[in-house]
């Protein structure tokens, strides 16, 4: 019961951070950006990023509370399901991040 608690639990700081970057707020938290100078930083549009990975991260919670849902309901095709999701959300942001400069500003 103790391992279907943790399950549970953790996708809430996920859903957390989802929130605080769908606002366009939080740039700070994401890995490479934060690590940029900030003439760099000037070149990316901060809140379309943020709202991006947001996005990302509703979906990544999504699916950790799909991996415990399926061993509170005892069934593999929630977990089959979520893993799925998980892997295709990951490669998705992957690709869609990583190609045709879709967050750098215009001019």
């Amino acid at each position: 019961m103790e391992a279907v608690i943790l399950l549970i639990i953790i996708p809430l700081p996920f859903f957390i951070l989802a929130i605080v970057l769908s606002k366009g707020k939080g740039a700070s938290l994401l890995a490479g950006y934060n690590t940029m100078p900030d003439s760099e930083k000037a070149k990316y549009d901060e809140a379309a990023m943020c709202k991006f990975m947001g996005k990302m991260m509703y979906g990544i919670s999504f699916s950790l509370l799909l991996f415990g849902l399926s061993e509170l309901l005892d069934t593999q095709a929630l977990f089959i399901l979520g893993l799925i999701l998980f892997i295709g959300l990951i490669i998705f942001a992957l690709v869609y991040a990583n190609t045709g400069n879709r967050f750098k500003k215009n001019g």
